[in-house]
């Protein structure tokens, strides 16, 4: 007679187990986080709130699966179903931006932009980026970056005066130095990018143009800002921005770049992609090309240039006038106030932007005279142009007083109010 094995413990039971169960402790720091979120209102202008569906994706069994390589391509077994999802993602992708081809894989949007330059360039090439002090981005060249480090960086920005891009000083630079690639796109500008203007500098250098569109995605996929998609070799972004979705990266060019790109993404930056992510990417972009998101796209624009009028009104200074986009950058410094101070105060009063510097600005990055202020979010949570004069008379409150303990303690129940009026995530159910 044989004995019978000893049943070995399920850990499948254990598996089953909630956070609360397993991780009070990292579960009551999600639940705080949740709090904030819903009751506070989000401004900075790279933050949004994903969808249920999104998150819901970005939590599923897809985080279990590895899947080296491409869709049908793979060097893991398995991968029928992640294949699926991923072919939805690029499929999805290139008829949001109407691009030749997609990748879906980048983790983040520096990822991104570094598989453009890894598709585009040899290390030591020249690289011409915009200056981050004027609103560029750090894997636009800055010498922190990888980018910086890797290739021979020279740099354009706005016109001292108007503080718009010069676009007669970019060309004068990139006919002195010859670059290799010239990426267009930014992270604190408020205005369009002339990306066919663009395009011509590059064809009288013979530079490859890569755009990235990080900030305005959700903006160009809604048809409410110029598409570069006509004019550049490679267009790069992430995810969760004006787009709305999971954190991530993606890259589009043209067909005669496909093999180089994503050679140059996998194996040449990453290993297994993240298909959870990819799969929430792929909502996304359904979410994306529905027509109430044109809707929503052109609440943001309209929320962000009444934000802007009503700051100017209240006596700030908004760097460019105004803006044609879903952020607005504004000099607070004329004000006695450092953008330091300012977010400081601000996310106290229940309203959280970022500090920035502005262009030409004589404070350091970590001091700032501007903040960034941006609209994706509190749009998403349904407020509309009227609510801007709310705001702005609230962050001016707090401002003007200098970060007042009991003005500050007055504007965060106004601002509770306004949040519990126009709720996102119910974060007593989590």
């Amino acid at each position: 007679m044989v004995d019978s094995p000893t049943p070995v413990p399920n850990t499948l039971t254990r598996l089953a187990r909630s956070l609360d169960e397993v991780d009070p402790e990292v579960s009551s720091i999600i639940r705080k986080e949740t709090e904030k979120q819903s009751r506070k209102l989000v401004m900075i202008a790279s933050e949004n709130y994903s969808s249920e569906a999104v998150l819901e994706a970005c939590a599923s069994v897809m985080s279990n699966k590895y899947s080296e390589g491409y869709p049908g391509h793979r060097y893991y077994g398995g991968c029928e179903f992640v294949d699926m999802t991923e072919t939805l993602a690029i499929e999805r992708a290139r008829r949001l931006f109407g691009a030749e081809h997609a990748n879906v894989q980048p983790h983040c949007g520096t990822q991104a932009n570094m598989s453009v330059y890894g598709a585009a360039l040899q290390p030591g090439d020249t690289l011409m980026g915009m200056e981050l002090s004027n609103g560029g981005h750090l894997s636009h060249g800055h010498r922190m970056s990888f980018s910086g480090q890797l290739y021979n960086v020279v740099t354009y920005g706005v016109d001292e005066e108007t503080e718009v891009l010069d676009y007669d000083a970019m060309t004068a630079i990139a006919l002195e130095h010859r670059p290799k690639l010239i990426v267009v796109g930014f992270s604190a500008y408020p205005r369009h990018i002339d990306f066919a203007r663009c395009r011509e500098i590059a064809d009288e250098v013979g530079a490859v143009l890569h755009a990235d569109i990080a900030h305005p995605a959700g903006l160009v996929a809604a048809g409410l800002h110029p598409n570069p998609c006509p004019h550049a070799d490679f267009v790069s972004s992430t995810t969760h921005k004006t787009l709305r979705g999971p954190r991530g990266g993606i890259v589009l060019c043209r067909e005669e770049h496909a093999a180089k790109l994503d050679q140059a993404v996998f194996p040449g930056i990453q290993g297994g992609p993240f298909q959870h992510l990819i799969a929430a990417k792929a909502v996304c972009f359904g979410e994306a090309l529905a027509e109430s998101f044109t809707v929503y796209a052109a609440q943001i624009i309209a929320n962000a240039k009444a934000l802007a009028a009503e700051l100017s009104e209240a006596g700030f200074r908004c760097v460019s006038g105004g803006t044609d986009t879903h952020l607005v950058l504004v000099d607070v410094g004329k004000q006695g106030v450092t953008g330091k101070e300012a977010e400081a105060w601000l996310d106290e009063a229940g309203i959280v932007v970022n500090k920035n510097t502005i262009p030409f600005d004589q404070r350091s990055p970590f001091v700032t005279s501007g903040l960034r202020i941006g609209t994706p979010a509190v749009t998403t949570r349904g407020l509309t142009e009227g609510h801007m004069r709310q705001v702005v008379g609230w962050m001016a409150r707090v401002m003007e007083s200098r970060g007042d303990p009991q003005v500050i303690i007055e504007v965060a129940a106004q601002v509770s109010e306004l949040t519990d009026a126009y709720p996102i995530y119910d974060w007593r159910l989590r």
